[in-house]
């Protein structure tokens, strides 16, 4: 029981950050305040998984593929965990 709340919970936190990271690719394409607290909050979670994406790739032709290796990355992440929290419980 308390193994599957875990995971649910691990699932949750995950795809929020994948959330906030779409979010973030939405706002390059928008004008923003970057004051705005929640603009800001969005940029503080997602800086920290992105920037060493974007520090392996260079961006070729204006596009950041950061975001993109950063989902993935996250997807991965989100399967290993589960796989550990299922072999350990």
């Amino acid at each position: 029981m308390f193994t599957y709340q875990l995971i649910q919970i691990v699932n949750i936190a995950f795809q929020v950050l994948i959330y906030l990271i779409i979010a973030r690719c939405i706002l390059s394409f928008i004008r923003h305040n970057p004051y705005n607290p929640i603009i800001k909050f969005i940029y503080d979670v997602t800086e920290p998984i992105m920037a060493p994406f974007r520090r392996l790739l260079p961006m070729g032709y204006g596009i950041d593929f950061s975001p993109i290796l950063a989902v993935f990355a996250l997807g991965l992440l989100n399967k290993l965990l589960v796989q550990l929290i299922l072999f350990i419980f």
